[in-house]
């Protein structure tokens, strides 16, 4: 044992730890009195997410339930008003077309009611949360440390409490997916608006603004293509985190995945990971053009 450890004592080979039996008494007890609170607040915890469930569900039956032609031209729509340009609305029409010709459309339309849904509640987090840490130091000192565990946490781990809270179902899988995307919306919220020039803000200050209208008519305005990355960067870890959402009940092209993944089925996970590819590349670049739009926008009325 000695020659094993350098002659070195046999303290200083093995780390001192607890013992296993102590080890299995702790997590026991943990993982119990864990159980035990949330069996005591499960009442309040099912009345809690009932509205998310039941709007989760409208919307999905929303877009499963419509005409695929209809669900094309809205969605072709929105690029449209989104980004003004024919090659990207052309470009979602080819991509959502050969989505549904391979027979992906209906578990395309559970993934993208999951993502808007995760995507709108991360933004209405995620966005007061960033102007708060933007006017306050303080709070940005105390949200900073959170984000940071948030966004170095390896995603298959906030399952984990999820599902003990929550249970199996979408609404935990939506709760996982809104927890890993909404950290970008708030660093991006946070730094677009502390990066807006101080010279702008003493200008608005001279001209009488109070602190809501530089808020709302100075900072929020200049800090937009910041926002529109942190809207974009939102979309992207939804749909990036749907794969493993999929484990805890939620269906669409995450499932899929996880299928091909768990049986080694080559062509189908490459058919909805392009289905995922497909919908990410959609939002991206519809959402950058209409930043871009907004900025220019905000520019030329200021001149």
């Amino acid at each position: 044992m000695a020659s094993a450890c350098w002659s070195l004592p046999e303290s200083f080979c093995q780390f001192p730890a607890l013992d296993g039996r102590t080890l299995r008494m702790m997590r026991k007890t943990i993982d119990g009195s864990f159980r035990d609170l949330v069996r005591s607040f499960s009442d309040a915890i099912d009345a809690a997410t009932a509205p998310l469930q039941l709007a989760l569900n409208a919307i999905e039956r929303a877009f499963t339930s419509t005409p695929w032609i209809v669900v094309l031209a809205v969605l072709l729509a929105i690029v449209w008003a989104g980004s003004r340009s024919w090659r990207i609305v052309a470009g979602s029409a080819v991509a959502m077309c050969a989505i549904g010709w391979f027979g992906l459309w209906e578990d395309t339309m559970v993934t993208l009611a999951m993502v808007s849904v995760c995507t709108v509640v991360a933004v209405i987090i995620g966005l007061p949360i960033g102007i708060l840490a933007a006017r306050s130091d303080r709070m940005q000192r105390l949200v900073n440390p959170v984000l940071d565990v948030m966004q170095t946490l390896p995603s298959f781990v906030y399952l984990i409490p999820v599902v003990v809270i929550f249970g199996i179902g979408k609404v935990p899988g939506m709760i996982a997916v809104v927890i890993y995307a909404v950290p970008p919306m708030i660093r991006l919220t946070n730094l677009g608006i502390r990066l807006v020039d101080a010279e702008v803000l003493e200008a608005a200050e001279a001209f009488g603004s109070s602190a809501r209208q530089k808020l709302w008519n100075v900072q929020l305005p200049l800090a937009l293509p910041a926002l529109m990355t942190g809207v974009n960067q939102t979309i992207m870890m939804s749909l990036s985190m749907v794969v493993v959402a999929s484990m805890v009940g939620v269906g669409g092209l995450g499932k899929n995945v996880l299928q091909a993944i768990n049986n080694q089925f080559f062509t189908l996970g490459f058919m909805n990971g392009f289905a995922l590819v497909a919908i990410a590349i959609v939002f991206d670049r519809t959402s950058q053009a209409f930043g871009r739009r907004l900025q220019k926008h905000r520019e030329a009325a200021h001149d």
